[in-house]
């Protein structure tokens, strides 16, 4: 039976850990795991037999980190040779009756990609792409990519496997004790775009204990149509005498997994601590209550798309589609497109957002400009900056395309029509790279002038969309709304093709609202009519101006009146805005006045440019030092602050973080005059065999922001090393971070070797295998759970000095 069938009919077994096993085999500190493939190809079959021995139905190759960045070609190619030959030795020797099948592992790159890092996107799909290619030659039955936490890299991966491969796909990822990846995305937006984009099935693994792991693990359930992955560590590491133990046993591990498998999880295994012990009491506690194998994945028929944060769901509460990022119509926006003047598009982006936008639009067409490069641009520049979801506005195939590849997340689509020349030239896109399409209700012929006619054309598209596998819950239908000033019966068509298609045929919609009134004076009056009875009729979603008062008047009053509006709090805070006068022309309709941009704005907002001139603009009338105390660390605390009680994601701390050193850049020579960086000395680096810098990366960031000296000694780094340059230095802080269970032994030893060379020295480390508990157990000073905890702790010891 192959992988995708045998996953549609059974509760699938995956295997435990594997690099606790090979320490325990031997395995050296800072020694590379996969090279044991080729080293001690004995004993990774030997741990592979065991896991099948044990129940295991996939066993993942030992090739977690085995990609480009870390093994030239010619290595990697012989590693993933020998990892998949070990494995399929295992198969053969196990005399286990289950279904046994073979994943190729694939695992983070350790780098974090742009805007936020230095990783190009297209650089990760070719590198995770060329371990595919090895892997599927080889014979694997699937792929399994996990352990990732960055939405956007787990794109990148996942698109490489599809492009590159025709076998099955498992995705899951590591979460935050916030319940969100690093880079900010909750499990509902994971879902959104993972399933759209055609993986076989999702969830989590890593980070957490089962236990702790259950509430993640229940919104997959809540949001996936497709088989939900539950792969948990043995609880939390700790420390016994130099050893590394968990803290969950094999019994009660298997019984809260076992649990979740009750509530609808279909894939289960272990992580890190756990061992072949751990799934064979799994594999019993599952037999032993026998689910009902056949019903346990429950289609949601959810119209849904995402940012790289966060899901937004189409129901009956309506959802608002911001309309001020296009052309037409808007002279001030085609000259921005026209001179390249990005941060007037990004500050639209913000004042939507600002003024309740729930989705932007995102149209760039003019016929003067290269398209595909500027949509390309403003998606990629917008998604750094707003977490909202974004609809790709384009006639042109070619930059729907370009757009939609380097989009983070499910994105919408405006738009595909009943022509078939639309409708083959959209739906294999969508189908690729994912995403919700807005349906226009015209075709070869134009537009109905009935009702029947477009209501026909509705149903033409859902069939034609069914051909390419794509759901009618992917669809959201425009019933085009034309200007009553040239047809009495244009709103009442519109209204009636609306109200068929969402109430019989089942489908969401949306319009572009204020085409209705043109021609016509007052056009907002006809406008937020217009709307009212459009949401009356079951609009789902409006393109409209969010600075329009009437129309976020009718837009509050309905979600009263309908029951929308929990305790009528929303309309409350819109009311009062209402009554203060704040609502003026294009101000936030939301609530705030649109003030001029100062410095602290730009940098909060994570604006590059204009916190660079505006940096350039206050050094003509005050001191540097002034600058930074009293404009830049006010605002970076800010932002540290909202990052740190949850209001701010990773990419928005990262980006102020870039904005504040641009501003720095415009005053780093005067400063320098004027004495320059005024704290202390701060070693980092990655401990010795661990390649993964992204955490120390972002900590590095924002030291430097703050004003310390940052020695980055860069990853993989000898105790020796850091020893020396923390002396050299006289360093008070060094800071250490491991990914890897296999590399903590190595950061125990520094920290043994400071302690000896350089007893001053505090220690901060961390790491997603590092717990306060930990930290302690090998003598470190302190334990940073993220970036902006090492930062408050360096601010303490530098005060202290």
């Amino acid at each position: 039976m192959n992988f995708r069938d045998f996953l549609q009919q059974n509760i699938v077994i995956l295997d435990g850990g594997m690099g606790t096993l090979l320490q325990e085999r031997g395995l050296q500190p800072g020694e590379q795991p996969e090279r044991w493939n080729l080293s001690h190809p004995e004993d990774i079959t030997a741990i592979h037999k065991a896991y099948f021995d044990n129940g295991s139905n996939v066993v993942n190759t030992n090739t977690f980190g085995a990609n480009l960045l870390h093994y030239d070609e010619a290595e990697l190619s012989a590693v993933i040779k020998a990892a998949v030959a070990n494995a399929q030795q295992a198969r053969k020797l196990s005399d286990a009756p289950q279904e046994k099948y073979i994943a190729l592992d694939i695992g983070p790159t350790g780098r974090l990609l742009k805007p936020l890092g230095d990783l190009d996107f297209e650089e990760a799909v070719a590198v995770f792409a060329k371990t595919v290619q090895i892997g599927a030659a080889c014979g694997v039955d699937l792929v399994m990519i996990e352990t990732m936490n960055d939405s956007y890299e787990t794109k990148a991966a996942l698109l490489a496997v599809k492009e590159n491969c025709d076998l099955p796909v498992i995705v899951s990822n590591a979460y935050t004790d916030k319940g969100k990846l690093m880079t900010g995305a909750s499990p509902a937006a994971m879902t959104a775009m993972l399933e759209s984009m055609g993986a076989d099935a999702i969830g989590v693994n890593c980070s957490f204990g089962p236990d702790k792991l259950q509430p993640i693990v229940e919104e997959y359930l809540r949001c996936a149509s497709i088989p939900v992955i539950l792969k948990a560590n043995a609880g939390m590491p700790t420390n016994v005498g130099g050893k590394t133990l968990y803290n969950i046993l094999p019994p009660s591990f298997a019984d809260i997994t076992a649990r979740m498998v009750q509530k609808g999880v279909r894939v289960v295994g272990g992580c890190c601590g756990t061992t072949p012990d751990y799934i064979g009491e799994l594999c019993n506690k599952i037999k032993a209550f026998a689910p009902d194998r056949a019903e346990r994945i429950i289609k949601k028929n959810t119209t849904v798309i995402s940012s790289y944060t966060d899901a937004v769901t189409f129901s009956d509460d309506p959802v608002l589609i911001g309309e001020r990022i296009n052309p037409t119509g808007k002279k001030r926006l085609k000259e921005a497109l026209r001179n390249n003047e990005l941060d007037y598009i990004l500050s639209e982006g913000l004042k939507q957002q600002s003024a309740g936008a729930q989705v932007l639009d995102v149209n760039v067409g003019l016929p003067e400009i290269d398209e595909p490069a500027m949509l390309t641009k403003v998606v990629y520049e917008l998604q750094a900056i707003i977490d909202l979801p974004l609809q790709i506005d384009t006639s042109d195939p070619v930059a729907m395309e370009s757009a939609l590849r380097i989009y983070n997340g499910k994105p919408l689509l405006n738009s595909v029509n009943g022509k078939q020349e639309s409708m083959d030239a959209i739906f294999p896109l969508m189908k690729k790279y994912g995403g919700t399409a807005i349906a226009l209700t015209l075709d070869e012929n134009g537009i109905p002038d009935t009702v029947e006619g477009r209501v026909a054309i509705a149903k033409k598209i859902i069939d034609t969309a069914a051909s390419y596998g794509i759901d009618k819950k992917d669809l959201v239908f425009d019933t085009l709304a034309m200007a009553v000033s040239a047809d009495n019966n244009a709103a009442k068509v519109t209204l009636g093709s609306l109200n068929i298609i969402r109430h019989q045929l089942g489908a969401h919609t949306s319009l572009g609202v204020s085409n209705i009134s043109f021609g016509l004076p007052q056009r907002d009056i006809v406008n937020a009519t217009f709307f009212a009875l459009a949401l009356e009729n079951g609009l789902s979603a409006a393109i409209m101006n969010p600075f329009s008062a009437e129309m976020m008047k009718t837009f509050y009053a309905y979600r009263v009146l309908k029951g929308l509006d929990e305790n009528c709090s929303d309309y409350i805070a819109f009311a009062d805005t209402v009554q203060n006068n704040i609502i003026i022309g294009e101000k936030a309709a939301g609530g705030k006045v649109d003030e001029q941009l100062t410095l602290h704005g730009a940098v909060t907002k994570g604006l590059k440019e204009p916190a660079a001139k505006l940096c350039k603009e206050l050094l003509k009338t005050i001191e540097p030092l002034t600058i930074v105390n009293e404009h830049i660390i006010p605002a970076l605390d800010e932002v540290g602050r909202d990052y740190e009680q949850g209001r701010v994601y990773l990419p928005g701390l990262l980006m102020s973080a870039e904005a504040a050193k641009c501003a720095f850049e415009e005053i780093k020579a005067t400063m320098s005059d004027s004495g320059g960086k005024t704290k202390c000395a701060f070693v980092i680096a990655t401990v010795h065999g661990d390649i993964h810098d992204i955490g120390k990366n972002i900590v590095k960031l924002l030291l430097e922001n703050y004003g310390f000296a940052v020695s980055d000694l860069g990853k993989d780094v000898a105790p020796e090393v850091i020893v020396e340059e923390t002396v050299r230095l006289h360093a008070p802080l060094v800071g250490l971070s491991a990914l890897m269970t296999t590399t903590v032994p190595a950061m125990e030893e520094t920290i043994r070797q400071l302690r000896v060379a350089a007893p001053w020295a505090k220690i901060v480390v961390g790491g997603a295998v590092m717990t306060k508990e930990y930290a302690a157990s090998i003598g470190a000073d302190q334990y940073a759970k993220d970036a902006m905890d090492t930062v408050r702790y360096a601010e303490k010891v530098n005060g202290e000095l």
